[in-house]
This record gives C-alpha cells, structure tokens and sequence, in this order.
C-alpha cells in the first residue's frame, strides 16, 4: 500500500486506524491485530505506532 518515498495522506491513515480497531473490536489479541494491520497495509510497526496514537488523540471513527 505504501511507497517509501511518500508519507502516508490522512485518509491512508485514518483507513488503517479503522482496520487495527476493528480486528481488535473482533477480539484479536492486541500483539497480533498489530502484526496482522502492519503486513496488511505494507507499514512498519513504528508508523502503526504514530497512527494508532493520532487516531485515538483525534477521536477518529470508529472510536
């Protein structure tokens, strides 16, 4: 999904937060739901990081 030489836009990011609380909303372990979000969209562990804190500091759905 993504090209190293681009940064992420916020709809990217917003859909990739959306993903990690879903798979957690099924009852995906944390540890695995991270893995699974960070193959899934082609993104490093350290860039689901900085997602999953802005989507929760800006209330991003589905929250």
């Amino acid at each position: 999904m993504t090209n190293a030489s681009e940064p992420l836009s916020e709809d990217q990011r917003r859909e990739i937060f959306a993903a990690l609380v879903e798979e957690q909303d099924k009852g995906t372990g944390v540890a695995k739901s991270l893995k699974d979000i960070v193959t899934r969209f082609n993104i490093t562990k350290q860039d689901l990081t900085k997602i999953e804190r802005e989507g929760m500091d800006n209330e991003w759905p589905p929250l």
